[in-house]
């Protein structure tokens, strides 16, 4: 599906049009994985990234990656084999 948008031009000179594109696209992903609407890996296609790139990019965006609380994690490392 393609999506039209209309910017403003002034806006539009500040990158090259590929360099918009990945802006937009990445933007998307993130407001679609933060929001719950789609899988880590689903975000990543919809960016044009790989799994790894996109979980940088939501770290620059302050995003988390793993959904767990602090109490659940310790439950998990509770349940862990002692070496």
């Amino acid at each position: 599906m393609q999506i039209s948008i209309e910017l403003p031009s002034d806006f539009v000179k500040l990158q090259t049009e590929q360099q918009l594109q990945h802006e937009i696209r990445l933007s998307y992903a993130l407001w679609a994985y933060k929001a719950g609407k789609v899988t880590i890996a689903k975000a990543a296609e919809l960016a044009g990234m790989d799994l790894y790139d996109f979980m940088k990019s939501c770290k620059e965006n302050q995003i988390p990656v793993i959904d767990i609380t602090r109490n659940e994690l310790l439950e998990e490392l509770d349940g862990m084999p002692h070496q």
